[in-house]
């Protein structure tokens, strides 16, 4: 009941400081390039209930569906103008604090994922499930998009196994230092998935 109350208080709070930031991003994405100016994707969350999460869109409408899809690489030419700022300083996220506001999400936890990569994972890594998924998270301040899905997994089990109070202050923490900083935003050559090793 705390954790969700701190997430309710966080999360009203920024969305009233950062309303008048959201009403000039979506009007400066709808000037810039046709279709919503909000972001709709099916993830998998707790216990794998699937949600819609929310995000401002940065891409050309229809951008999954062009060239290498769900994977983004720096110098993407689906990336706007607008969209490339957006990412440099994660504020395309914000739309995210609905999800808290609304239950599906929590502040921190593992990043919620899409229902294709979800079906492939092995018992042990559906345990990421066992919490709401986050807008930041361990593996985000450990190397974000740098590392594969599977190594990505693990830093997510390890902040379930390990969660608490002073954990989640050195996540927001590192989190703010991450942003500012603008590291980790892309994938590069780093594989997005990479199958578990076969059951000796």
């Amino acid at each position: 009941m705390l954790r969700r109350a701190c997430d309710i208080v966080m999360a009203g709070a920024a969305l009233v400081v950062l309303s008048p930031f959201l009403v000039a991003a979506m009007l400066a994405i709808r000037v810039e390039s046709e279709g919503s100016p909000i972001y709709r994707q099916r993830r998998v969350g707790r216990d794998g209930r699937q949600f819609d999460v929310f995000k401002l869109r940065t891409m050309v409408s229809g951008a999954e569906h062009i060239g290498r899809g769900l994977a983004v690489s720096e110098g993407d030419t689906r990336i706007t103008r607008v969209g490339r700022f957006l990412r440099r300083t994660s504020l395309d996220e914000v739309p995210n604090l609905l999800n808290v506001l609304r239950g599906d999400m929590s502040i921190i936890g593992p990043r919620p994922t899409v229902p294709v990569q979800v079906d492939r994972y092995t018992e042990r890594q559906r345990g990421r499930h066992a919490v709401k998924p986050g807008i930041t998270g361990w593996a985000q301040v450990n190397g974000r998009t740098k590392l594969s899905w599977d190594e990505r997994i693990e830093l997510d089990l390890w902040y379930i196994e390990h969660r608490s109070v002073r954990l989640d202050v050195e996540i927001l923490w590192r989190t703010a230092r991450m942003v500012l900083g603008g590291h980790g935003l892309y994938r590069g050559e780093t594989p997005a998935w990479r199958d578990p090793p076969p059951p000796r």
